[in-house]
């Protein structure tokens, strides 16, 4: 019996060793803050159309008048810009397989300063268009780069952005 307590009080109680796991810590928790100050995402607030109510009384929609509603189609071949007003205003086809951003937006700048106070514009999209071509459509349309004593200033166009499907191509028939 005595032989079996000695055996007990000679074995020693481990120790948690936890050395290699702060090291870790140490390493690990100043990288990942740091790549967090350079990982930023931004949030685009969407807006939906809103429903226009009918007038009730005929004598009441004499009188009233459509509010402007901008629309910018994207189709796989070309982008065309038309309002509720005009129609179609000009449509821009593909050169070279990439579409003409720049004159899109000297279109758009010539719009909203005739309209200066209107700022919602419609990007409707033909099914397949590549993810890539809206964002900078969006780009082109919430805001233009503008030189304001001698320094390139970014200035809002139409910042209410929807987004939508574009209506389908009308093929014209002969009778």
């Amino acid at each position: 019996m005595r032989h079996r307590r000695l055996r007990r009080s000679q074995r020693a109680e481990p120790e948690l060793n936890i050395t290699a796991f702060l090291n870790l810590m140490v390493i690990l928790i100043p990288f990942l803050l740091i790549t967090a100050v350079f990982s930023r995402i931004t949030i685009l607030d969407m807006h939906i159309p809103p429903a226009i109510d009918a007038p009730e009384n005929p004598e009441q929609k004499k009188n009233d008048e459509k509010p402007l509603q901008i629309n910018i189609v994207i189709r796989k071949n070309s982008i065309a810009i038309a309002d509720n007003k005009q129609g179609l205003i000009k449509r821009f086809q593909k050169i070279d397989g990439a579409y003409n951003y720049k004159a899109i937006s000297e279109l758009l700048q010539n719009m909203k300063d005739k309209v200066p106070d209107h700022n919602e514009a419609n990007i409707l999209l033909e099914a397949d268009i590549p993810y890539e071509t809206l964002i900078q459509a969006m780009d082109v349309v919430r805001i233009v780069e503008v030189k304001q004593e001698g320094i390139r200033v970014q200035a809002a166009l139409f910042p209410d952005v929807s987004i939508g499907d574009a209506p389908p191509l009308q093929v014209k028939t002969k009778n």
